[in-house]
């Protein structure tokens, strides 16, 4: 049995085809997300539908694999038996790849009003409320009020952060300008704060690169504050710990995320994460391994961070040690390869730490593009996300601005109350 079809569950399942093994991959939803490109489902760049593909399509091929679309509510260590929305299941050996939810810290006004970026609903949500946002701002006669519309506030300065502040901006000074002549936009008018509670951007990259994200986002011109924790968020915006409050129709956090695991694990873990041997396997129930996101393991006294490089390691690790369990043999311990990290900014711009290389500026922006074209799963996604790259990039044209589902930002006027004037 495997639980998610994210990152680590997929890869687990693939390692798993065409082996003695007989295995059921349940999820909630049937397709697979390529989320590192969420962000620009959100500021519109790219089609949902070029990010995401079906389980059972990637899965026609493996004949040993089956797929359940359903909630998985509980697991009985004892029994070995799952609860899902399809009823009972028994395993014999089992892999958790529930990966994460997002971590508010225990704010709740941030949960309330501030907007997340975790899954293909939340990036179609915030694509709707920043253009929603826009075309209130349109039909809004008071300055100021225009000024808080269009003004986009991203908490969190990790690489999710980084790229969205990046990619609001270039929305905003590249298609939204043309889109949107009566707002006359300009930097005073219309802003995109990114917000780190740190004295730096991007945890774990080496300090000169941090320098460089910082300063590329201000070179096109984002307002990279930081050390501004945010202490709370209402319909006025975000307030920081300083005191001060600042204006803003659209509020994102990207600070942080929870280990997202079904009733009966054990997640005593750092940020909710379930603790696990070397072998990904649970002390108690050695025939459960956690991978991904769930699974809390140290190198080097650091827990291995939350990526997909590492869900995708351990995905593979956990199937590979399963497969050894079945034959009789010992589990061998993961070992992470790090193969480096990379966030874009914008147009040429990024930085990419590939040890011992640091790259900055274009260099880091190609490698960045041919390593996520390279790992989006799919021929079709390839190209499509390729094709739209291309049109974006010669043309400064983003197609797919659709407002999608209620979207009425915080602070807009009802149906009824606005009024489209010649002014």
């Amino acid at each position: 049995m495997i639980i998610g079809a994210g990152f680590a569950g997929l890869e687990a399942a693939r390692r798993l085809s065409r082996t003695e093994a007989e295995v059921l991959l349940v999820d909630r939803r049937n397709f697979h997300t390529f989320t590192p490109l969420l962000y620009q489902v959100a500021t519109a760049g790219l089609e949902p539908d070029s990010i995401v593909k079906p389980v059972r399509s990637i899965l026609r091929r493996a004949p040993n694999v089956r797929f359940v679309m359903a909630d998985v509510a509980s697991i009985d260590l004892a029994r070995r038996q799952l609860q899902t929305s399809a009823g009972k299941v028994r395993y014999d050996y089992l892999i958790v790849a529930t990966g994460s939810a997002v971590n508010y810290f225990g704010q709740e006004s941030l949960s309330r009003w501030a907007l997340p970026l975790k899954d293909l609903d939340d990036a179609i949500a915030l694509r709707s409320h920043v253009l929603a946002s826009f075309e209130a701002a349109a039909l809004e006669r008071d300055r100021e009020a225009r000024r808080r519309l269009t003004t986009v506030v991203v908490c969190g300065g990790g690489p999710t952060g980084v790229e969205l502040a990046g990619a609001l901006q270039e929305l905003k000074q590249h298609v939204l300008r043309r889109d949107f002549p009566e707002l006359a936009l300009s930097e005073d008018s219309a802003r995109v704060v990114l917000l780190e509670a740190a004295d730096a951007l991007l945890p774990g990259f080496p300090s000169s690169l941090q320098d460089a994200a910082a300063r590329q986002l201000r070179e096109i011109g984002v307002d990279v504050r930081l050390g501004s924790p945010v202490t709370g968020a209402g319909e006025a915006g975000v307030r920081l710990a300083s005191g001060e409050v600042i204006p803003a129709g659209t509020v994102v956090w990207v600070a942080g995320v929870l280990g997202a695991g079904p009733e009966g694990l054990d997640l005593s873990g750092r940020a909710r994460r379930a603790r696990v041997e070397p072998t990904l396997q649970l002390t108690d129930a050695p025939e459960v391994l956690v991978a991904g996101d769930l699974a809390y393991l140290e190198d080097g006294g650091r827990a291995l961070p939350m990526m997909a490089p590492v869900a995708i390691q351990e995905g593979r690790a956990a199937a590979e040690n399963v497969l050894r369990l079945i034959r009789g043999e010992s589990p061998r311990p993961f070992r992470y390869k790090d193969r480096g990290l990379m966030a874009t900014i914008g147009r040429t711009r990024a930085v990419a730490f590939l040890p011992p290389l640091c790259l900055s500026g274009p260099p880091a922006w190609l490698v960045w593009l041919a390593v996520h074209l390279f790992w989006l799963i799919g021929f079709r996604n390839k190209f499509l996300v390729l094709v739209d790259w291309a049109w974006n990039y010669l043309l400064y044209e983003q197609g797919s601005r659709v407002i999608a589902g209620p979207a009425r930002p915080r602070g807009a006027k009802e149906a009824g109350e606005a009024r489209i004037t010649n002014s």
